[in-house]
């Protein structure tokens, strides 16, 4: 396992979250008028997903689990390896649609959910950045 580029991603998605945290508007409102918080937003949040996927096949190709077909599977293969929550995996699989949503159909974005996701959602990107550094040596 390559522990420095896990941590290195790891870093990166901290990073996505403070973002998140930091730059949200306080309501829906004001971030569906906020044109540069919704690019900072989803980008982010969509970094941040694609970050945990990255991981998860770090942590995969150093097992003997099956390779994953979708994004979704690498957390279901975590749940298996007992290295997430059932709940932390499902959660983390829902979190794809988010991304999915995002990067092809960004105009079809509900910036409702979006700071919904922003203020009660970013503790399963904490969770699983946790959960990780657990598996890391040292």
């Amino acid at each position: 396992m390559d522990s420095d580029l896990i941590e290195q991603k790891l870093e990166s998605l901290r990073r996505c979250v403070r973002r998140i945290q930091d730059k949200c508007p306080a309501t829906p409102e004001l971030l569906e008028a906020d044109l540069d918080a919704q690019d900072i937003l989803s980008l982010n949040l969509t970094r941040a997903v694609q970050l945990c996927v990255d991981i998860a096949t770090h942590l995969i190709a150093d097992s003997d689990a099956v390779p994953p077909d979708t994004m979704g599977q690498s957390f279901e293969r975590l749940v298996e390896q007992g290295l997430l929550t059932p709940e932390l995996g499902r959660r983390m699989r829902a979190a794809v649609g988010f991304r999915n949503l995002a990067v092809h159909e960004y105009d079809a974005i509900n910036w409702e959910i979006v700071h919904h996701l922003a203020h009660h959602r970013l503790d399963d990107f904490r969770a699983y950045a946790q959960a990780v550094s657990q598996q890391l040596p040292g």
